[in-house]
């Protein structure tokens, strides 16, 4: 075949999604996903051992090809196992985020994990119960997730998704209801948050402040009073780490009525295999030590 054959056989970026019958868009995610390309559109050792190449067109400058054999590697990888399974890219393009960003999302809603040292996302336990399905990329061995497309109506998903954009969430009549049973979160029956910290959370007590400090200055990203994912009950934590998807409650009083729910939210966190860090009034005065070594146990290391 001289070079003239083997240049038709070629295919561009466009013609490749033309033929896999995707989006541009979402196309340069599955090539970034399987190794194929990095961040910046360019050709990884991987994709230079797949065959892409570069070329130069005389109006649009450097552009990537690739052999047809591309074809079945991609085509694979998708793991089209059902017409219902969707991509982290094309819940995505449905909400107008980034797959980056779902996938984040999703992260932080504990459906999917880092998968470390590989650059992929294994499914979780709670993954499964809302259909994650888990892939694995033929050419790369990186491992994905695809999700069933009524995910796309998951509450818990787009209500993350809504805030994630700045949106306004809107609490309906039935999560009214469910915040006035008997169950209501501990906090709910005293005292507002009104203490600040450093990074200008606002909490309800001097402990809070310095465990809230602890965590701005040993900088680990920190949630206060984040509504725990997942569960039947409508529950608030009093700090969240994203990183390792950690939870950590301060056992604050010991009356009778708060001693009461304690044990009925721990009871949640347990049934629902939760990564729970406990503290006590006791603990507070040596974070450094008792904070710092439980959260390594969920591998989140201090600066």
């Amino acid at each position: 075949m001289d070079n003239k054959d083997a240049s038709k056989a070629e295919l561009s970026t466009s013609n490749l999604a033309k033929t896999l019958k995707m989006k541009s868009t979402e196309l340069f995610q599955l090539l970034t996903d399987t190794g194929l390309i990095n961040q910046n559109r360019e050709l990884t050792p991987i994709g230079k051992s797949k065959g892409g190449v570069y070329r130069q067109h005389k109006d649009y400058g450097q552009y990537i090809v690739w052999p047809p054999s591309i074809l079945s590697d991609l085509d694979d990888s998708q793991g089209k196992k059902g017409p219902d399974l969707i991509t982290a890219t094309s819940i995505g393009e449905w909400y107008q985020i980034s797959a980056d960003r779902i996938n984040s999302i999703l992260s932080e809603l504990a459906w999917i994990k880092k998968d470390t040292p590989i650059n992929g996302w294994q499914v979780t336990e709670f993954g499964k119960k809302v259909g994650g399905v888990q892939f694995t990329y033929k050419n790369t061995g990186i491992p994905y997730v695809r999700w069933p497309r009524n995910v796309l109506e998951n509450k818990t998903l787009v209500t993350s998704i809504h805030e994630a954009k700045g949106e306004v969430t809107i609490i309906t009549q039935d999560q009214v209801k469910t915040s006035e049973t008997e169950n209501t979160d501990i906090r709910n029956n005293y005292q507002r948050p009104e203490k600040r910290t450093q990074d200008g959370h606002y909490v309800r007590s001097k402990s809070e402040v310095i465990i809230d400090n602890w965590l701005y200055v040993s900088k680990i990203v920190h949630a206060y009073e984040k509504k725990v994912p997942n569960i039947d009950e409508s529950i608030l934590c009093d700090f969240y780490i994203p990183k390792g998807n950690v939870y950590i409650e301060y056992w604050g009083l010991d009356d009778g009525p708060y001693l009461i729910k304690k044990k009925w939210k721990l009871d949640i966190y347990q049934k629902n295999k939760i990564n729970l860090i406990e503290l006590t009034e006791n603990d507070v005065s040596n974070l450094d030590d008792i904070l710092a070594a439980k959260l390594r146990q969920f591998h989140v290391l201090i600066e």
